[in-house]
């Protein structure tokens, strides 16, 4: 099962992990073990709220496919277990990302004292550069 939250989890028969050969270089090993986790889930069948549905659906992340199956290839640890503790990982992290609202951004302007000494620094620096000019003799 997969925790979410103390009021969402994930049970483990909606989750599919299949276990398959890793890709690339990696010697005598890659080619007899399959050590990289395929994981599959189906947000349209689970059991998670219609509002993270919505949000999950909504995204336009590339591991979510047309009809709503999250895909993710987890193949960077040379075990098993810690490739599928990976994938379950981010498989967490992106449900997670679409459980909270972004805080509302409250507008704030500079304050009269923050406009008069961003004017005093521009004088000063504008009258420092002034002194480069070329000297009259």
């Amino acid at each position: 099962m997969l925790e979410l939250s103390r009021q969402v989890t994930i049970p483990d028969h909606e989750i599919e992990m299949q276990a398959v050969r890793a890709q690339g270089a990696g010697g005598q090993n890659v080619n007899k073990v399959a050590t990289a986790i395929h994981l599959r889930f189906d947000i349209r069948a689970s059991s998670l709220p219609e509002g993270f549905k919505e949000k999950l659906l909504a995204l336009g992340d590339q591991r979510i496919t047309r009809d709503g199956v999250v895909i993710i290839k987890a193949q960077s640890h040379r075990t098993q277990e810690r490739n599928r503790t990976e994938a379950l990982a981010r498989l967490k992290a992106l449900i997670k990302s679409v459980m909270y609202a972004p805080k509302k951004r409250i507008a704030t302007r500079p304050s009269k004292g923050a406009k008069q000494r961003r004017l005093d620094s521009k004088k000063k620096r504008g009258r420092h550069k002034a002194l480069r000019g070329k000297v009259e003799s």
